[in-house]
């Protein structure tokens, strides 16, 4: 089957470690289900895998992905829950977390093996395409939004980073939940974006707030540590789900303890929440945001726009 996957570890340019060809079939195995790919979605975890990062020279090749929707054998449309060994179904009670790509093959193929419990209906309202851009992105940030804030109608928050799928599924679930959103973008045309999605504001990064903020959804790291840290309302917290531009060199613990802010860590969300989150965007009306449909073949040009950043939405391969 044609499949995208890690040839080899290319830290500084990792699109350059991404192979396209043929890989073996997933295998029969009890309790585990194959999934016919329709569509899969690119996320910033394949380019860190390219890099090498969360995995070992002796894993290679690993086909790259956490993001699916597609077709079971019996013809059930699903949508593919990436996080396996989160409560031991299909995989044994030993089993440790991971995601997809990181044990098992990926998502970036013409066949995925998942555990059965991993599939969740597809929505007819959603297309293909559209369902495979929600099982990272938009789970991650509805838990950001949702779970770790907690935030309610009314209330605020501060959106780092306008432009990727993370940052624009948090604009599009916080406006459709009535909360008023803020965001930076060094790009004019991604803070344009920004508002077309629902922000109430976009500013540049490091830009001034009309006035402090309950939560702020955190996932660029260094360049924008300080402006979050210093935008979040006494008592409000700071949900963090990555660190694209690496670790801040100074975490400004005075500030955070003083005004009592919590920091919060999130990865991803669980099976029922991505049903929850899937039920949503129905019920609202909500889409995500498609930057870029390329074919299955064409994975190493969209990785590189990926890496690029100049993205808005999602990217997404199409076997």
């Amino acid at each position: 089957m044609l499949a995208a996957y890690v040839s080899r570890f290319m830290p500084t340019s990792p699109a350059d470690g991404l192979s396209v060809g043929d890989r073996p079939a997933p295998a029969p195995r009890e309790g585990w289900t194959t999934v016919t790919v329709r569509a899969a979605s690119l996320n910033h975890h394949d380019l860190w895998s390219l890099r090498g990062i969360g995995l070992r020279s002796e894993q290679l090749p690993m086909i790259l992905g956490t993001d699916a929707a597609g077709v079971t054998d019996d013809g059930q449309e699903v949508v593919v829950h990436a996080v396996i060994g989160a409560d031991g179904h299909g995989v044994g009670p030993e089993e440790t977390r991971t995601l997809l790509s990181e044990k098992y093959d990926g998502t970036l193929a013409e066949q995925v093996a998942v555990p059965t419990h991993n599939l969740v209906p597809k929505p007819p309202e959603l297309s293909f395409v559209e369902a495979a851009c929600v099982p990272t992105a938009w789970l991650t940030a509805y838990r950001m939004l949702f779970r770790t804030a907690a935030l309610k109608p009314g209330q605020s928050v501060l959106v780092q980073g306008a432009g990727g799928g993370l940052a624009s599924a948090a604009i599009t679930l916080a406006a459709a939940a009535g909360i008023e959103v803020f965001v930076t973008s060094r790009s004019g045309a991604k803070r344009t974006a920004a508002l077309g999605l629902g922000a109430s504001r976009a500013v540049e990064p490091g830009g001034r707030l009309p006035h402090r903020v309950d939560a702020v959804i955190e996932s660029v790291g260094a360049a924008t540590w300080s402006h979050s840290v210093r935008s979040v309302r006494p008592g409000g917290i700071i949900a963090v789900a990555g660190a694209t531009s690496g670790d801040p060199t100074a975490a400004e613990l005075t500030r955070i303890f003083f005004n009592e802010i919590t920091v919060a860590g999130t990865t991803m969300g669980t099976r029922e929440e991505l049903t929850d989150l899937l039920a949503f965007m129905v019920r609202a009306d909500l889409r995500p945001r498609i930057d870029t449909v390329m074919h299955l073949s064409q994975a190493r040009e969209a990785m590189v726009r990926l890496a690029e950043g100049e993205h808005v939405g999602k990217i997404v391969l199409t076997p």
